[in-house]
């Protein structure tokens, strides 16, 4: 499939065992022979010769920077590094960067392209289920900052993606039910046929069967690059790609991003803002217990850490990025597969449904 930017469009590759065909998808988009592979130490050591392999048959010219892995790490003392690797190796505005890794990697590596030399080419390799489906895809780059998630970043687009579905059968446990927060969120904001899918399959797509996972990574990409290609820079309704994520962005800053992983706390939030939206009039209790069924059955967290109070919750809200003039964008739901954007309330009504 393809995400529909002008001169900018590119694809997303997805199916098992791609990460062998590296090269000659770099060799379509790759503006000259030279490439960075960006990873992190544990992904490197299982994917990393593949992809270097493919790239040298296909006459590339490989170096490979292997950061720490973990949401911590995803500062701006991380893209320093980056910055002198790329110095230190000669690269230059012709050549290209291959992020290989989850989100943690794809945001830095991302950013890093965005400005570099003022912007190198990308490609986005992700090897976990939350970013095939979700951060690779779009072109949001960034890095934490203290005070909030993300605050620092650039939108930038990669030059294609590749997503092996092989790769998540790699991944711990906990690992993979993040991923799946953000699967869960594209049933729950746009379409209700995924949402039935992963009620009725959640035996099999526990057991990370192929065909399953094949089918979910496809409908949640396509319906991203469906609204990234209306609201590439979230000026309107790609904000809807941020249901829960308000919650669950303010209980990562509250916690230090420590504790929960981000798909943890995305998981809570969502529930959390099925909540808001059913306090406000706009969902029925019915719709929240589907919302926090459907999240439990995948072994996710639904409530709030009790170490957390909703005052500091809502302070974390106040370095949301869909903060305008001051005013903070509640993504919350009608119905299943039915969301909307709402301007009109305030930090205070949050803290009411906390």
């Amino acid at each position: 499939m393809k995400v529909r930017l002008g001169d900018r469009t590119y694809s997303i590759l997805i199916g098992s065992g791609i990460f062998d065909k590296t090269g000659s998808t770099l060799s379509k988009v790759a503006k000259s022979k030279r490439v960075a592979i960006i990873s992190n130490r544990k992904v490197d050591k299982l994917f990393g010769g593949i992809c270097r392999n493919s790239l040298e048959k296909s006459g590339f010219n490989v170096s490979t920077l292997a950061l720490p892995d973990g949401e911590r790490f995803k500062n701006l003392a991380q893209i320093e590094k980056i910055y002198k690797f790329l110095v230190k190796e000669n690269f230059d505005r012709s050549d290209t960067i291959v992020a290989l890794g989850g989100g943690v990697v794809g945001d830095m590596a991302g950013f890093a392209a965005a400005t570099y030399m003022r912007g190198i080419t990308f490609v986005q390799a992700p090897t976990t289920l939350l970013a095939q489906v979700d951060s690779s895809v779009g072109g949001k780059t960034g890095v934490d900052f203290p005070g909030g998630k993300n605050l620092i970043g650039a939108f930038y687009q990669p030059a294609t993606v590749i997503a092996d579905i092989s790769a998540l059968q790699t991944l711990p446990e906990r690992e993979f039910r993040c991923g799946m927060a953000e699967v869960i969120k594209y049933g729950i904001i746009k379409d209700r046929n995924l949402f039935s899918f992963l009620e009725k399959n959640v035996g099999i797509i526990r057991k990370r069967k192929v065909s399953p996972l094949k089918k979910i990574v496809a409908a949640s990409c396509r319906i991203k690059a469906d609204v990234v290609e209306r609201d590439e820079r979230e000026a309107g309704v790609r904000a809807l790609l941020n249901y829960g994520h308000t919650f669950g962005h303010a209980i990562e800053t509250a916690l230090g991003f420590q504790k929960l992983k981000h798909g943890e706390a995305v998981a809570i939030g969502m529930v959390q803002a099925a909540r808001f939206s059913c306090r406000v009039g706009l969902a029925s209790d019915a719709t929240v217990k589907k919302i926090s069924n459907l999240i439990k059955a995948y072994g996710l967290p639904v409530s709030m850490p009790a170490s957390l109070t909703p005052q500091e919750v809502v302070a974390g809200m106040k370095h949301d990025k869909k903060i305008i003039c001051g005013r903070i964008r509640f993504v919350l739901i009608k119905n299943i597969g039915d969301s909307v954007i709402e301007e009109n309330l305030s930090y205070s009504d949050a803290l009411k449904s906390l």
